[in-house]
Protein backbone atom coordinates (compact mmCIF):
# COMPACT_ATOMS: atom_id res chain seq x y z
CA UNK A 1 0.00 0.00 0.00
CA UNK A 2 1.33 3.07 -1.26
CA UNK A 3 1.93 5.86 1.29
CA UNK A 4 1.60 9.75 0.24
CA UNK A 5 4.28 12.05 2.10
CA UNK A 6 3.06 15.25 1.62
CA UNK A 7 4.31 18.93 3.18
CA UNK A 8 2.68 19.53 6.53
CA UNK A 9 1.59 22.93 8.30
CA UNK A 10 4.69 24.53 8.88
CA UNK A 11 3.48 27.41 11.52
CA UNK A 12 1.70 30.61 11.32
CA UNK A 13 1.64 32.47 8.08
CA UNK A 14 4.35 30.29 6.11
CA UNK A 15 2.71 28.74 2.91
CA UNK A 16 5.25 27.61 0.88
CA UNK A 17 9.07 26.29 1.38
CA UNK A 18 11.90 25.04 -0.58
CA UNK A 19 13.48 21.45 -0.41
CA UNK A 20 17.08 21.82 0.62
CA UNK A 21 17.64 17.84 0.92
CA UNK A 22 16.59 14.19 0.78
CA UNK A 23 18.28 12.10 3.19
CA UNK A 24 17.06 8.98 0.91
CA UNK A 25 16.55 8.10 -2.43
CA UNK A 26 14.15 5.99 -4.39
CA UNK A 27 14.15 2.01 -3.32
CA UNK A 28 16.13 3.18 -0.01
CA UNK A 29 14.34 1.29 2.62
CA UNK A 30 13.05 3.83 5.52
CA UNK A 31 11.92 3.42 9.21
CA UNK A 32 8.55 5.45 10.64
CA UNK A 33 9.54 8.84 12.10
CA UNK A 34 13.05 8.64 10.11
CA UNK A 35 13.92 11.81 8.31
CA UNK A 36 13.30 11.36 4.63
CA UNK A 37 13.61 15.23 3.85
CA UNK A 38 14.46 19.03 4.79
CA UNK A 39 12.49 21.30 3.58
CA UNK A 40 13.84 25.27 4.21
CA UNK A 41 11.38 28.06 5.19
CA UNK A 42 11.51 31.76 5.12
CA UNK A 43 11.78 31.50 9.03
CA UNK A 44 13.57 28.03 10.15
CA UNK A 45 14.42 24.68 8.51
CA UNK A 46 11.84 21.61 9.04
CA UNK A 47 12.52 17.94 8.99
CA UNK A 48 9.96 15.64 6.99
CA UNK A 49 9.64 12.56 9.05
CA UNK A 50 8.33 8.69 6.91
CA UNK A 51 4.92 7.85 7.55
CA UNK A 52 5.85 4.72 7.33
CA UNK A 53 7.56 2.10 7.54
CA UNK A 54 8.63 0.30 4.21
CA UNK A 55 10.65 1.58 1.23
CA UNK A 56 10.91 4.95 -0.45
CA UNK A 57 8.52 4.01 -3.72
CA UNK A 58 8.85 7.64 -5.46
CA UNK A 59 10.18 11.65 -5.01
CA UNK A 60 7.69 13.90 -7.34
CA UNK A 61 9.75 16.95 -5.82
CA UNK A 62 13.32 17.53 -6.07
CA UNK A 63 15.96 19.32 -4.08
CA UNK A 64 15.27 22.80 -5.06
CA UNK A 65 11.47 22.75 -5.93
CA UNK A 66 9.03 25.10 -4.02
CA UNK A 67 6.18 23.24 -1.98
CA UNK A 68 3.22 24.32 -0.51
CA UNK A 69 1.80 22.87 3.07
CA UNK A 70 0.34 19.64 1.94
CA UNK A 71 1.85 19.26 -1.35
CA UNK A 72 2.81 15.67 -2.51
CA UNK A 73 6.45 15.52 -2.27
CA UNK A 74 6.94 11.59 -2.60
CA UNK A 75 5.48 7.80 -1.54
CA UNK A 76 6.34 4.96 0.47
CA UNK A 77 5.49 1.55 -0.12
CA UNK A 78 4.11 0.58 3.45
CA UNK A 79 5.84 -2.68 4.50
CA UNK A 80 8.27 -3.45 1.53
CA UNK A 81 11.50 -4.48 2.02
CA UNK A 82 14.02 -2.68 -0.66
CA UNK A 83 15.38 -5.04 -2.94
CA UNK A 84 19.43 -5.86 -2.87
CA UNK A 85 21.77 -5.06 -5.91
CA UNK A 86 23.31 -7.70 -7.80
CA UNK A 87 26.95 -8.09 -6.80
CA UNK A 88 29.11 -6.18 -9.37
CA UNK A 89 33.03 -6.71 -10.11
CA UNK A 90 35.42 -5.14 -7.46
CA UNK A 91 36.82 -1.66 -8.61
CA UNK A 92 40.34 -0.06 -7.31
CA UNK A 93 39.78 0.90 -3.92
CA UNK A 94 39.39 4.90 -3.82
CA UNK A 95 42.82 7.41 -2.85
CA UNK A 96 42.81 7.64 1.03
CA UNK A 97 43.04 11.19 0.78
CA UNK A 98 39.49 11.30 -1.38
CA UNK A 99 36.70 10.38 1.21
CA UNK A 100 33.74 8.67 -0.95
CA UNK A 101 30.41 10.31 -0.45
CA UNK A 102 26.79 9.04 -0.82
CA UNK A 103 25.76 12.16 -2.79
CA UNK A 104 24.71 12.63 -6.16
CA UNK A 105 23.75 15.41 -8.03
CA UNK A 106 19.84 15.52 -7.63
CA UNK A 107 20.64 15.21 -3.40
CA UNK A 108 22.91 18.18 -3.53
CA UNK A 109 21.79 21.58 -2.19
CA UNK A 110 20.92 23.78 -5.48
CA UNK A 111 23.99 25.90 -4.53
CA UNK A 112 26.58 22.98 -3.96
CA UNK A 113 25.42 21.35 -7.11
CA UNK A 114 25.99 24.41 -9.42
CA UNK A 115 29.67 24.41 -8.11
CA UNK A 116 29.69 21.08 -8.74
CA UNK A 117 28.52 21.01 -12.39
CA UNK A 118 30.02 24.15 -13.05
CA UNK A 119 33.76 22.90 -12.40
CA UNK A 120 32.77 18.98 -13.94
CA UNK A 121 33.55 17.79 -10.16
CA UNK A 122 32.79 14.37 -9.22
CA UNK A 123 30.81 14.78 -6.13
CA UNK A 124 31.95 10.91 -4.56
CA UNK A 125 35.30 12.20 -4.01
CA UNK A 126 33.87 15.22 -2.11
CA UNK A 127 33.81 14.69 1.62
CA UNK A 128 30.41 15.99 3.24
CA UNK A 129 30.09 17.81 6.22
CA UNK A 130 26.11 18.68 6.39
CA UNK A 131 23.65 17.09 8.22
CA UNK A 132 23.83 13.00 7.22
CA UNK A 133 27.38 13.75 5.41
CA UNK A 134 25.60 16.12 2.86
CA UNK A 135 27.91 17.97 0.62
CA UNK A 136 27.72 21.91 1.46
CA UNK A 137 28.62 24.65 -0.75
CA UNK A 138 31.25 25.16 1.92
CA UNK A 139 32.88 21.72 0.90
CA UNK A 140 32.74 21.97 -2.63
CA UNK A 141 34.55 25.47 -2.32
CA UNK A 142 37.42 23.25 0.26
CA UNK A 143 37.76 20.84 -2.22
CA UNK A 144 38.51 23.25 -5.00
CA UNK A 145 41.02 24.95 -3.16
CA UNK A 146 42.42 21.56 -2.42
CA UNK A 147 42.79 20.81 -6.11
CA UNK A 148 44.53 23.92 -6.51
CA UNK A 149 47.50 23.32 -4.21
CA UNK A 150 47.37 19.63 -5.37
CA UNK A 151 45.98 19.20 -8.78
CA UNK A 152 46.77 15.30 -8.87
CA UNK A 153 44.25 14.71 -5.66
CA UNK A 154 41.50 14.12 -8.38
CA UNK A 155 42.62 11.68 -9.97
CA UNK A 156 43.26 13.77 -13.37
CA UNK A 157 46.56 13.41 -15.09
CA UNK A 158 48.85 16.46 -14.50
CA UNK A 159 48.61 19.46 -17.08
CA UNK A 160 51.18 20.06 -19.41
CA UNK A 161 53.94 22.40 -18.30
CA UNK A 162 54.55 25.34 -20.59
CA UNK A 163 58.34 25.53 -22.03
CA UNK A 164 60.13 28.31 -20.52
CA UNK A 165 59.39 30.57 -23.68
CA UNK A 166 55.55 30.02 -23.03
CA UNK A 167 56.21 30.86 -19.08
CA UNK A 168 57.71 34.23 -20.03
CA UNK A 169 54.36 35.51 -21.35
CA UNK A 170 51.92 34.41 -18.76
CA UNK A 171 52.11 36.88 -16.07
CA UNK A 172 53.05 36.23 -12.69
CA UNK A 173 49.58 37.23 -11.22
CA UNK A 174 47.38 35.77 -14.14
CA UNK A 175 43.81 34.55 -12.43
CA UNK A 176 43.67 30.54 -12.41
CA UNK A 177 41.17 29.13 -14.49
CA UNK A 178 37.45 29.00 -13.56
CA UNK A 179 33.97 31.00 -13.74
CA UNK A 180 34.74 35.08 -12.57
CA UNK A 181 31.07 34.91 -10.60
CA UNK A 182 29.06 32.46 -8.87
CA UNK A 183 25.02 33.19 -9.45
CA UNK A 184 23.63 31.36 -6.22
CA UNK A 185 19.50 31.96 -5.82
CA UNK A 186 19.41 33.54 -2.29
CA UNK A 187 17.54 31.18 0.26
CA UNK A 188 13.97 31.98 1.95
CA UNK A 189 15.58 32.52 5.00
CA UNK A 190 18.22 34.95 3.48
CA UNK A 191 15.49 36.96 1.72
CA UNK A 192 13.68 37.09 4.95
CA UNK A 193 16.37 38.39 6.86
CA UNK A 194 16.93 41.26 3.54
CA UNK A 195 13.69 42.27 3.74
CA UNK A 196 13.22 42.46 7.48
CA UNK A 197 16.46 44.05 7.40
CA UNK A 198 15.17 46.60 4.82
CA UNK A 199 11.51 47.30 6.75
CA UNK A 200 13.11 48.22 9.94
CA UNK A 201 15.28 50.60 7.69
CA UNK A 202 12.15 52.26 6.43
CA UNK A 203 9.29 51.84 8.97
CA UNK A 204 11.51 53.13 12.40
CA UNK A 205 13.63 56.28 13.43
CA UNK A 206 16.95 54.20 13.98
CA UNK A 207 19.43 55.72 16.30
CA UNK A 208 22.10 54.37 18.04
CA UNK A 209 24.09 55.44 20.51
CA UNK A 210 27.38 54.52 22.47
CA UNK A 211 28.93 54.12 25.30
CA UNK A 212 31.87 52.01 26.77
CA UNK A 213 32.50 49.76 30.16
CA UNK A 214 35.02 48.62 32.02
CA UNK A 215 35.37 44.99 32.06
CA UNK A 216 37.45 44.67 35.25
CA UNK A 217 34.26 43.83 37.92
CA UNK A 218 32.64 41.35 35.58
CA UNK A 219 35.45 39.79 34.54
CA UNK A 220 37.16 39.41 37.70
CA UNK A 221 34.33 38.15 39.32
CA UNK A 222 33.67 35.62 36.52
CA UNK A 223 37.67 33.98 37.34
CA UNK A 224 36.60 33.96 41.06
CA UNK A 225 33.59 31.90 41.13
CA UNK A 226 33.44 30.19 37.58
CA UNK A 227 34.84 26.98 38.85
CA UNK A 228 32.60 26.74 41.86
CA UNK A 229 29.39 28.02 39.52
CA UNK A 230 29.82 24.89 36.82
CA UNK A 231 30.34 22.42 39.93
CA UNK A 232 27.39 23.81 41.63
CA UNK A 233 25.12 24.67 37.99
CA UNK A 234 26.78 22.16 35.25
CA UNK A 235 26.91 25.19 33.22
CA UNK A 236 30.09 27.85 32.40
CA UNK A 237 29.62 31.35 33.47
CA UNK A 238 29.65 33.38 30.84
CA UNK A 239 29.24 37.06 29.73
CA UNK A 240 25.88 36.60 27.80
CA UNK A 241 23.83 36.27 31.48
CA UNK A 242 25.10 38.74 33.63
CA UNK A 243 24.12 41.37 30.04
CA UNK A 244 21.08 39.74 30.35
CA UNK A 245 20.56 40.36 33.75
CA UNK A 246 21.78 44.20 33.53
CA UNK A 247 19.60 44.54 30.88
CA UNK A 248 16.13 43.22 32.12
CA UNK A 249 17.49 45.72 34.75
CA UNK A 250 17.61 48.75 32.83
CA UNK A 251 14.39 48.13 30.85
CA UNK A 252 12.04 47.75 33.85
CA UNK A 253 13.46 51.88 34.48
CA UNK A 254 12.92 52.50 31.23
CA UNK A 255 9.82 50.77 29.87
CA UNK A 256 9.77 52.88 26.64
CA UNK A 257 12.97 50.33 25.72
CA UNK A 258 10.50 47.31 26.01
CA UNK A 259 8.00 48.34 24.27
CA UNK A 260 6.69 48.37 20.75
CA UNK A 261 4.50 50.71 18.30
CA UNK A 262 1.32 49.13 16.99
CA UNK A 263 -0.96 51.40 14.91
CA UNK A 264 -1.12 54.67 16.63
CA UNK A 265 -0.94 53.06 19.82
CA UNK A 266 2.26 52.34 22.41
CA UNK A 267 1.74 49.45 23.71
CA UNK A 268 4.15 48.40 27.10
CA UNK A 269 5.12 45.28 28.02
CA UNK A 270 5.30 43.96 31.34
CA UNK A 271 7.10 40.68 30.66
CA UNK A 272 11.09 40.89 29.29
CA UNK A 273 12.19 37.82 26.64
CA UNK A 274 15.14 38.68 25.49
CA UNK A 275 16.24 37.90 22.29
CA UNK A 276 19.59 36.76 21.80
CA UNK A 277 21.28 36.95 18.57
CA UNK A 278 22.96 33.41 17.24
CA UNK A 279 24.90 32.58 14.01
CA UNK A 280 24.06 29.34 12.45
CA UNK A 281 24.39 27.06 9.53
CA UNK A 282 21.93 29.31 7.73
CA UNK A 283 22.08 32.79 8.72
CA UNK A 284 21.61 34.76 12.17
CA UNK A 285 18.51 34.18 14.01
CA UNK A 286 17.30 35.33 16.86
CA UNK A 287 16.32 32.70 19.65
CA UNK A 288 14.64 33.93 22.72
CA UNK A 289 15.03 33.36 26.39
CA UNK A 290 11.47 34.13 27.99
CA UNK A 291 10.91 35.51 31.43
CA UNK A 292 14.17 36.23 31.60
CA UNK A 293 13.80 38.38 34.67
CA UNK A 294 12.43 35.06 36.36
CA UNK A 295 15.62 33.16 36.42
CA UNK A 296 18.68 33.27 37.90
CA UNK A 297 22.03 33.49 35.82
CA UNK A 298 22.69 29.63 35.62
CA UNK A 299 18.76 29.48 33.99
CA UNK A 300 19.92 32.18 31.77
CA UNK A 301 22.82 30.34 30.90
CA UNK A 302 21.67 27.40 30.48
CA UNK A 303 18.53 28.62 28.36
CA UNK A 304 21.07 30.09 25.83
CA UNK A 305 23.09 27.49 25.15
CA UNK A 306 20.16 24.88 24.40
CA UNK A 307 19.04 27.98 22.46
CA UNK A 308 22.20 27.75 20.67
CA UNK A 309 22.59 24.21 20.14
CA UNK A 310 18.78 24.09 18.65
CA UNK A 311 20.60 26.41 16.13
CA UNK A 312 24.22 25.36 15.53
CA UNK A 313 22.42 22.13 14.62
CA UNK A 314 19.39 23.84 12.36
CA UNK A 315 16.70 21.93 14.74
CA UNK A 316 15.36 25.80 15.98
CA UNK A 317 11.89 26.05 15.69
CA UNK A 318 9.20 28.47 14.76
CA UNK A 319 7.87 28.85 18.54
CA UNK A 320 11.62 29.74 19.69
CA UNK A 321 12.02 32.76 17.76
CA UNK A 322 8.51 33.82 18.08
CA UNK A 323 8.17 37.56 19.93
CA UNK A 324 10.85 38.77 22.02
CA UNK A 325 10.74 42.46 23.49
CA UNK A 326 14.33 43.41 22.88
CA UNK A 327 17.36 41.99 21.39
CA UNK A 328 20.99 41.41 22.38
CA UNK A 329 23.87 40.81 19.81
CA UNK A 330 27.34 40.13 20.51
CA UNK A 331 29.43 41.04 17.90
CA UNK A 332 32.55 40.66 19.92
CA UNK A 333 32.71 37.11 19.25
CA UNK A 334 33.53 37.85 15.67
CA UNK A 335 36.20 40.47 16.77
CA UNK A 336 33.63 43.07 16.28
CA UNK A 337 35.23 46.88 17.49
CA UNK A 338 32.08 48.62 17.12
CA UNK A 339 28.91 48.38 15.36
CA UNK A 340 25.91 49.43 14.83
CA UNK A 341 22.90 47.20 15.30
CA UNK A 342 19.32 46.75 13.36
CA UNK A 343 16.23 47.23 15.12
CA UNK A 344 14.02 43.43 14.83
CA UNK A 345 10.81 44.69 14.66
CA UNK A 346 8.48 45.23 15.70
CA UNK A 347 11.16 45.81 18.89
CA UNK A 348 12.49 49.29 19.60
CA UNK A 349 15.56 48.45 20.79
CA UNK A 350 18.77 46.31 20.78
CA UNK A 351 21.45 46.04 22.41
CA UNK A 352 25.20 45.62 20.40
CA UNK A 353 28.63 44.18 22.53
CA UNK A 354 32.04 44.27 21.08
CA UNK A 355 35.23 42.66 21.59
CA UNK A 356 36.88 43.19 24.81
CA UNK A 357 40.13 44.91 24.10
CA UNK A 358 43.13 46.14 26.73
CA UNK A 359 42.98 49.81 26.16
CA UNK A 360 44.68 53.13 28.56
CA UNK A 361 41.98 55.23 30.20
CA UNK A 362 42.39 57.27 33.14
CA UNK A 363 41.25 56.06 36.63
CA UNK A 364 41.36 58.62 39.49
CA UNK A 365 43.57 60.91 37.46
CA UNK A 366 45.88 57.74 36.98
CA UNK A 367 46.90 56.22 33.36
CA UNK A 368 45.97 52.54 33.91
CA UNK A 369 45.44 49.39 31.20
CA UNK A 370 42.09 48.26 31.89
CA UNK A 371 40.30 45.91 29.42
CA UNK A 372 37.21 47.87 27.88
CA UNK A 373 34.80 47.01 25.59
CA UNK A 374 32.63 49.31 23.35
CA UNK A 375 28.20 48.80 23.91
CA UNK A 376 25.87 50.80 21.10
CA UNK A 377 22.18 50.87 21.89
CA UNK A 378 20.14 51.02 18.53
CA UNK A 379 16.50 52.66 19.49
CA UNK A 380 13.16 53.83 17.62
CA UNK A 381 13.49 57.66 18.38
CA UNK A 382 9.61 57.06 18.03
CA UNK A 383 9.02 56.29 21.03
CA UNK A 384 12.06 56.14 22.86
CA UNK A 385 14.10 60.15 23.89
CA UNK A 386 17.81 60.22 23.50
CA UNK A 387 17.96 61.20 27.30
CA UNK A 388 16.26 57.87 28.04
CA UNK A 389 18.32 55.94 25.59
CA UNK A 390 21.70 57.20 27.01
CA UNK A 391 20.61 56.51 30.69
CA UNK A 392 19.55 52.92 29.65
CA UNK A 393 23.07 52.36 28.20
CA UNK A 394 24.75 54.10 31.54
CA UNK A 395 22.55 51.90 33.72
CA UNK A 396 23.92 48.87 31.77
CA UNK A 397 27.43 50.64 32.02
CA UNK A 398 26.93 50.60 35.75
CA UNK A 399 25.85 47.25 36.33
CA UNK A 400 28.52 45.92 34.59
CA UNK A 401 31.24 47.47 36.07
CA UNK A 402 30.29 47.10 39.47
CA UNK A 403 27.94 43.95 39.75
CA UNK A 404 27.20 43.79 43.18
CA UNK A 405 24.23 46.05 41.48
CA UNK A 406 22.81 43.21 40.09
CA UNK A 407 22.72 41.13 43.02
CA UNK A 408 21.26 44.32 45.28
CA UNK A 409 18.96 44.91 41.94
CA UNK A 410 20.06 48.96 42.99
Amino acid sequence: MAIEIKVPEMGESITEATISAWTKKEGDSVKVDEVLAILETDKVSLEIPAPATGVLKNITKKVGDTVHVRDIIGAIEEGATASVAAPSAPSAPAASSAPASSNTNEELPPAARKLIEENKLDPSRIKGTGRNNQITKEDVLNYLETQKSNPSANGAAPKAVATPEIAKQVPTGARSQGPRENVVPMTKLRQTIANRLVSAQHNAAILTTFNEVDMSGIMDLRNKYKDKFKETHNIGLGFMSLFTKATVSALKSFPAINAEIRGTDVIYKNFYDIGVAVGGPKGLVVPIVRDADLLSLAQIEAEIARLAGKVKDGKVSLEDMEGGTFSISNGGVYGSMMSTPILNPPQSGILGMHNIVKRAVVVNDQIVIRPMMYLALSYDHRIVDGKEAVQFLVKIKDAIEDPARLLLEV
